[in-house]
């Protein structure tokens, strides 16, 4: 009898076996259904294979059944079947589930393996529990789960994303000093995150010793990053001796890092030393893109070189199909700027024939600078085509017509636009409030300002301290300095300070009238 149930068994196993390989799980699930009803022994390990087969499924509530069966038949997961469901239940985030789990395991004093235990950390940091993703890395290493190099860069990435530099670095000095040898992402990681964050000589000492060491090759976005970063202080010297030091050592250097170049070039203004790298590029068979093309258009713009731009798109950029919307609102904004709104609608007019679809970008810009020439009909006619085209303005459209309005003192027009925004389902921001109040408040109307200034606060928005300087400037101009002390108070309790100027003034305000109060300090 036993002989029989034990081949039954096999028999049972076999046939699990068989429907899970040909993909009929629904069957599997029934035959073990019926194994586990039956006469024959299950054992732990019939649970963990089929719990391991469920979680690869995804059918977790189901793995969950069979998990709490086996409790009470007294057996258990093993550590490598827990590892995979905790690494599976990470992908859906189910943490009240994960949480049962990892206090199982630590009852049968077993840990998760590094895999679990990186998904784990990674989920936590993702969905921003960061005290819970430092406990869980702190318990497990105390349970005795060693992290590895891809549980520091999980941490270091994060630490950098919210700005906790320090820490980043601690923990970096913690993987070098426990033997472990960063890979790319790990560099790429700590040095993205510092240079981003102003430190791109720390990035550059830590990382060094890496870089010299020729058995350990780099990737280029780790290069990047570090030369983007030295042009971004002003340490051009610097930039140029690492890009020097990698095209021998490191990488070859490719389109992105002649880039990092251009763009430094055009930021600076230093369009002889920008249209000279370009040439070399070409020269040298690294093809400039349109970011390339763009980097130079916009440089050419701002020192107002507006004839060689549009020359340089049409002659080159068009001829290598590489002209994009960026490139038509760059030209498009130049000329408005300097005034040539006729000749920017000309040119949105050819964009279009051209095969460039505008964008948002476009119709603010267009509409912008025919709202300041007055000219009504054309702000119409770009307004139905932006709606034709299913181009639904943005907070920033909406944004940049109430400042222009109300920098012409069109403040009822500004108004009704302002107004129109909540209509269209878009939330105003403290940006949107801020154009509004500096209206009210230059056209002497600064119990509207305030108005504007408490329904902010009502709505959830918080006043910056734009918002505090126009109110409490529009206060003394109409001499109401009991009003304007009360906001400087509630400016300070927010952690803000006024700056010198307005300060001076609201001080010299109240000193002229003699009994006004004076504010809190």
């Amino acid at each position: 009898m036993i002989q029989s149930l034990g081949a039954q068994r096999l028999i049972y196993r076999a046939r699990i076996a068989f429907y899970v390989k040909t993909g009929l799980i629904e069957n599997a699930i029934q035959v073990f259904d019926e194994m586990t009803q039956s006469k024959c022994r299950v054992f732990g390990v019939d649970y963990n294979r089929f719990i391991g087969v469920l979680v690869r499924q995804s059918q977790f509530e189901l793995a969950y059944q069979r998990y709490s069966e086996m409790g009470l038949a007294g057996f258990s997961l093993s550590p490598f079947t827990y590892s995979r469901f905790i690494s599976g239940l990470c992908q859906v985030k189910d943490f009240a589930l994960i949480d049962e789990l990892l206090r199982d395991m630590e009852r049968l004093n077993c840990v998760p393996d590094i895999w679990a235990f990186n998904d784990c950390l990674h989920l936590l940091f993702s969905e921003g529990r960061l005290e819970s993703a430092m406990e869980m890395f702190k318990r497990m290493v105390q349970r005795g789960r060693e992290p590895d190099v891809v549980s520091y860069t999980i941490i270091i990435d994060n630490m950098c994303k919210l700005n906790k530099f320090e820490t980043a670095v601690q923990f970096w000095h913690d993987m070098i000093h426990k033997g472990l040898k960063p890979d790319n992402k790990a560099c790429a990681a700590l040095v993205v995150g510092l240079c981003r964050g102003g430190m791109v000589d720390l990035a550059y000492e830590l990382i060094v010793n890496i870089m010299r060491d020729r058995g350990a090759e780099l990737c280029t976005l780790v290069y990047h990053a570090l030369i983007s970063g030295f042009f971004k202080v002003g340490k051009v010297d610097k930039a140029e001796t690492l890009a020097s030091f990698m095209s021998r050592h490191g990488p070859k250097l490719d389109l992105v890092t002649y880039n990092v170049f251009l763009n430094y070039y055009c930021q600076e203004l230093m369009l002889e030393d920008a249209e000279r790298l370009v040439n070399k590029m070409e020269r040298i068979g690294i093809e400039p893109d349109v970011y390339s093309y763009n980097q130079l258009l916009k440089a050419l713009c701002k020192v107002k070189c507006i004839d060689k731009a549009h020359g340089l798109m049409v002659q080159t950029m068009e001829t290598k199909g590489l002209c994009d919307v960026v490139s038509y609102n760059t030209i498009i904004s130049a000329l408005c700027k300097q005034g040539s709104t006729r000749r920017a609608y000309r040119l949105f007019e050819k964009m279009k024939q051209k095969g460039v679809d505008p964008d948002v970008v476009t119709f603010t810009i267009l509409i912008t600078s025919f709202h300041r020439e007055g000219s009504p009909g054309i702000v119409k006619k770009l307004h139905d085509q932006m709606i034709a085209l299913r181009l639904l303005p943005d907070r920033i459209f909406y944004n940049t017509i109430v400042d222009y309005l109300c920098k012409s003192m069109k403040v009822e027009s500004a108004y009704k636009v302002f107004r129109e925004m909540g209509k269209q389902g878009i939330s105003p921001n403290a940006v949107s409030y801020n154009a509004l109040i500096n209206g009210y408040c230059k056209s002497l109307r600064v119990d509207e300002a305030m108005y504007l200034y408490k329904e902010m606060q009502s709505r959830g928005i918080y006043p910056d301290e734009v918002t505090y300087k126009l109110i409490i400037r529009g206060l003394i101009r109409e001499n109401k300095l009991s009003v304007a002390c009360t906001v400087w108070d509630q400016m300070m309790e927010k952690g803000f300070t006024l700056d010198k100027a307005v300060s001076k003034e609201l001080i010299n305000a109240l000193h002229s009238t003699g009994g006004a109060p004076t504010p809190k300090t």
